[in-house]
């Protein structure tokens, strides 16, 4: 379990920590986690989602578990910038979604003494890294990657195997269109795609 580092000192300190994993593996669950500890401690937060992921709520950030919290639906990474004002912590989700400039909005959150938390899927549903994910990684302080389990075989699950034939990255959907697997059956599994 990630415990929140101290860092002390007189300077404001701001740092990043990316929660990464496949679909149905508690990322948004533990982003919040950890939103919701930074809550108790009466810290100032503000969180933030891509205004296309509707699946489950328009505003709030939902798990699949049904956990939820406030959230701003943003259009473009550069809105965080204009709406985290004053806070002390910036929760992001489903950072997968955004462009290339997240990368630049969350250093400057961090620059900003700001503690930024970023929750994505660091894979498509080819096994390739991610949209912005891998830079997002390289640039974080803290690195979260969580399991789910796998559909077919019970062992820990790291790869999203899409059920249906679209072949566009970006496929909303939940378990009507996706699955955990484990690396051995995500092999398997695009085997028998490519066959089809």
């Amino acid at each position: 379990m990630f415990i929140e580092p101290h860092l002390g000192g007189r300077e404001k300190t701001g740092w990043i920590e990316v929660i990464c994993g496949c679909m149905f593996s508690g990322k948004t669950e533990e982003l919040i986690r950890r939103l919701n500890r930074a809550l108790i401690a009466h810290q100032n937060v503000e969180i933030f989602k891509p205004a296309v992921d509707k699946r489950y709520h328009e505003e709030k950030i939902v798990s699949h578990s049904d956990r939820e919290i406030r959230s701003t639906p943003v259009n473009f990474a550069g809105d965080i910038l204009l709406l985290a004002g004053n806070c002390d912590v910036v929760g992001i989700d489903e950072a997968q979604f955004f462009d290339e400039a997240i990368i630049e909005v969350c250093n400057t959150l961090a620059n900003q003494g700001k503690r930024v938390i970023v929750a994505g899927l660091d894979m498509d549903y080819e096994g390739k890294p991610f949209g912005p994910m891998p830079n997002l990684l390289a640039i974080a302080e803290f690195v979260t990657k969580v399991h789910a389990i796998c559909a077919q075989t019970g062992e820990l699950a790291s790869f999203s195997f899409r059920l249906t034939d679209n072949k566009a990255q970006v496929v909303l959907g939940e378990k009507d269109s996706y699955e955990a697997r484990s690396r051995r059956a995500f092999v398997e599994g695009m085997k028998q795609y490519e066959k089809s």
